[in-house]
């Protein structure tokens, strides 16, 4: 971009192609929302056991990082758009079938328990596998490369966006209107989101890399991340700060033993970091990251780092929030820098390749992130597991900073 040309902070939405895929991620992350609170609540209804809960994240995260890899390799051989389609369509057909569950003629394959659902939701959890890397590697090709970063400030504006609205929705329309309401909801916004992808020109595949065979091109994809100390460091900080500064799984202790406010409060906690991403999301729209990009996403990631120490350190609700807030903006900026670092170093023909392989990092830290907050809180008591994860996210950003010379002296992408 031409120093000398005013920043436009809605640049990228001034491109016909990139609006309507900007609308179809909107809509689909509604409709996730919206999902994912709706099924939790019909399953706990139906087992009134927490660990059936669980299973549910579980039940969509194994396939969906199972499949990653080569999904990740078939976004980088097959025409991106028609990935994405079948794969709408598919979560279309999950969502209709859930509907149907709720209906006279589909109950009674609820009746021995919640199986059928879980079923949908690994169906969903495979679409959603290979969904991801192509969405990745296609958003590119709707903009022109002095847009990359715009444009992935936008999609993570709306993303923030509908993932701290969708659950209220959902629930709102699960209370005033019942079950079947709050699947229809979902069914038609999903249709909404395919709708919006059918209307976006296909685009052709970039060259496709000379490796011969699937796993040759998976490895090469491995290879180039592990190869490159920019993405490799990027992802490496986000992979660990997910890992060792997530107190989300936590929450519910804070909420009743230590901070003594109950669900509500709860819900204001989990909604916190959400609020403090979407905030940051839109002030970087306007004031985007133009010097010491590397310096920034090593200063953001140990933010997130002391603001988990503070929260574990502090008994006063309203001095919570604002930490969970400053977490989720230094969070945000994070994801912005190191989403701009991948799709500006990687090849068009690698993409998918290396955004599976940044899936399958970030993506689990998430799960795994979780189970490790559990044991070291049993093992440690809740409020030192908080600290220790804290400091151990400050060990990773000064490490990483240490040994990611490049990473560290990164200025701009330009």
């Amino acid at each position: 971009m031409d120093n000398s040309t005013p920043y436009n902070p809605y640049a990228a939405m001034q491109v016909r192609d990139f609006r309507l895929f900007i609308l179809s991620r909107l809509f689909i992350t509604l409709a996730i929302m919206i999902q994912a609170v709706v099924v939790g609540w019909q399953i706990y209804e139906i087992t009134k056991d927490p660990l059936s809960l669980g299973l549910i994240g579980l039940t969509e995260a194994i396939p969906a990082i199972g499949v990653s890899l080569y999904a990740g390799h078939l976004a980088d051989v097959v025409e991106r758009k028609k990935i994405i389609l079948i794969c709408v369509i598919t979560l279309v057909l999950c969502s209709a079938a859930l509907l149907f569950f709720t209906l006279n003629i589909g109950a009674f394959l609820l009746q021995h328990g919640p199986h059928a659902i879980y079923v949908v939701i690994f169906v969903s959890g495979i679409a959603r596998g290979f969904l991801s890397p192509a969405n990745f590697s296609f958003m590119p090709q709707l903009v022109d490369r002095s847009l990359y970063q715009n444009a992935i400030t936008w999609n993570s504006t709306i993303w923030e966006g509908a993932a701290v609205v969708g659950p209220t929705i959902g629930g709102l329309i699960y209370g005033f209107f019942g079950i079947t309401a709050a699947y229809t909801a979902d069914v038609s916004l999903t249709v909404v989101a395919l709708a919006c992808y059918f209307l976006i020109p296909r685009r052709p595949l970039p060259p496709v890399t000379e490796e011969e065979g699937i796993w040759p091109k998976i490895k090469s994809g491995i290879k180039f991340v592990f190869s490159n100390q920019i993405i490799l460091g990027a992802i490496t900080l986000d992979l660990f700060a997910v890992l060792f500064g997530g107190a989300v799984a936590l929450l519910p202790i804070f909420a009743d033993e230590i901070l003594h406010v109950g669900a509500i409060g709860l819900g204001f906690l989990r909604a916190a970091p959400g609020v403090g991403a979407l905030l940051m999301a839109v002030y970087i729209t306007h004031h985007p990251i133009k010097k010491y990009m590397g310096k920034i996403l090593l200063g953001c990631v140990a933010g997130f780092g002391f603001c988990m120490i503070g929260f574990g350190l502090s008994e006063w609700f309203w001095l919570s929030m604002v930490l969970l807030v400053l977490s989720g903006g230094f969070d945000c900026v994070s994801v912005i820098a190191r989403s701009t670092m991948i799709h500006t170093l990687t090849p068009e023909n690698m993409k998918g390749r290396v955004s599976a392989v940044n899936s399958i990092f970030v993506g689990s830290s998430n799960e795994i992130g979780s189970f490790e907050s559990g044991v070291v809180a049993k093992l440690m008591g809740t409020v030192p597991s908080v600290i220790f994860g804290g400091m151990m996210t400050l060990v990773v950003v000064a490490t990483t900073g240490w040994k990611a010379v490049k990473l560290r002296r990164l200025d701009n992408l330009h």
